[in-house]
């Protein structure tokens, strides 16, 4: 649905090059949805809701849908980076709650990419190399943050590769499924099994809080609004396409997983479906657990991409030291930026595990969702020259209602790490706050 008003908002002008194709920017979003969700946490959702990994798979992606409807309208109105906390200091008018919304998306994007480093050196890396898990966390790290700096178009051009990949591995992995049940070995009983002593409600609700995690990263693509053609048109349509084609793969693998193999041998592994291609034979270890670690790594190169080009914009709004708005020459890419946020990533990969980082990136997500969806109401009074995407009224106010019912279903110890990166954050924010005064000052007395 289109929207047109009369006041005219120059958002088009940009220092970034637009040069992301609707093509790029739907292989963006799928690369940056698919990947860890499945390859790494499936065991994890085996282990809240036994077999019927597929349930919370499917309520997940409903409860995705529901804020990317307020992000496809909010993207097409005011196309440009910084995402979230743009549209919050456009709707509340207050800094502090513009870069509180910000920085959670930012501290969501570092945390989560130390999650995925340290997925990253588990079970799949472990078919080739036995190594310390942190130290090669931290080189993976270091090496996604190389090709961040190279450049928007060679990382997007990594991206359709890998993404490419990553999905060729979940078909493999459905249609392995599918021959070990056709010739009988599989068990398609567990399906509808759960955990002794759990209840539908709670295996759902409980498998919703991570299965959320599968599909965070569609948000990443808002900040990428600057650098898109014809964002307008193409952004909500690379958007719902790129969310129901990684539904329809996660649904089908959350099937196929627990009926071949138990759902106590999916949460006992790193890399649950590696036990799939183990059970189905005929296709080396060696080969799919490649697909698996490119699927990681890519994870982990769009959401770094999304926390600099994030941390970019917020310095362009004077929400972050300017410092992190400078450009690396000849490349165009933002250098401090990309630094910064990988040298906090590697940080966290010393701090947390796999889940834990996980599920602090859900609850920063729930924070920045929550303030969107209700955002997206409160901008319907500014009214903007350009034809733009519209959400039905009720999807934002259900989104919302959403968000704070799982935030209320967040274990302490990860609003404590939340916490504490949000303290961190403050600091930032009250030096850029104390360097814009000082600079105005300075400005009056010349």
């Amino acid at each position: 649905m289109t929207d047109t008003a009369t006041a005219p908002d120059d958002v088009d002008a940009t220092r970034l090059r637009r040069s992301v194709s609707g093509r790029l920017l739907f292989l963006f979003i799928l690369g940056d949805v698919l990947g860890a969700g499945v390859y790494a946490l499936v065991g994890e959702l085996a282990g809240e809701a036994g077999g019927m990994v597929w349930v919370p798979l499917l309520v997940a992606l409903g409860m995705a849908l529901l804020t990317a409807a307020s992000y496809a309208e909010l993207v097409t109105k005011y196309p440009r980076a910084g995402g979230s906390a743009v549209y919050a200091q456009r709707a509340f008018g207050r800094p502090v709650v513009s870069f509180l919304v910000g920085y959670c998306m930012l501290a969501a994007g570092v945390t989560s990419a130390a999650g995925l480093s340290l997925a990253f050196t588990g079970d799949y890396l472990g078919v080739f190399v036995d190594v310390p898990a942190v130290p090669a966390a931290l080189v993976f790290l270091a090496l996604v943050a190389a090709l961040n700096a190279r450049g928007i178009q060679e990382s997007l051009r990594a991206n359709v590769v890998m993404t490419a990949i990553e999905l060729s591995g979940l078909v493999l992995v459905v249609v392995l499924g599918a021959i070990v049940l056709g010739r009988g070995d599989g068990d398609v009983s567990r399906l509808t099994e759960l955990p002794e002593g759990t209840g539908v409600a709670a295996a759902t609700l409980g498998g919703a809080l991570i299965a959320f995690y599968s599909f965070v990263g569609f948000e990443t693509s808002a900040n990428l609004a600057e650098e898109v053609r014809d964002v307008r048109r193409t952004y909500p349509r690379a958007l719902f396409g790129a969310l129901l084609t990684a539904g329809v793969v996660y649904v089908l693998v959350g099937i196929v997983a627990p009926a071949v193999v138990a759902p106590a041998d999916l949460q006992a592994s790193s890399g649950p479906l590696l036990e799939v291609v183990r059970v189905a034979g005929g296709v080396p270890l060696e080969v799919f657990s490649v697909v698996a670690l490119v699927a990681v790594a890519n994870g982990a190169l769009l959401t770094m991409i999304m926390a600099s080009r994030l941390a970019y914009g917020m310095a362009e709004e004077g929400l972050l030291p300017s410092v992190f708005g400078r450009v690396l020459p000849g490349r165009r890419t933002p250098v401090v930026a990309i630094v910064v946020t990988t040298a906090v990533a590697m940080v966290l990969t010393t701090t947390g595990s796999l889940v834990d980082l996980a599920s602090t990136v859900v609850l920063l997500l729930l924070l920045v969702f929550l303030s969107t969806n209700v955002a997206v109401l409160v901008l319907r009074r500014d009214r903007v020259e350009q034809p733009h995407f519209r959400a039905w009224t009720p999807l934002p106010v259900l989104a919302a209602a959403t968000c704070v019912g799982l935030l209320t279903q967040q274990e302490a110890r990860h609003w404590l790490l939340a916490g504490v990166l949000l303290g961190v954050g403050l600091v930032l924010y009250a030096v850029a706050r104390f360097a814009s005064r000082r600079s105005g000052d300075a400005s009056r007395q010349a």
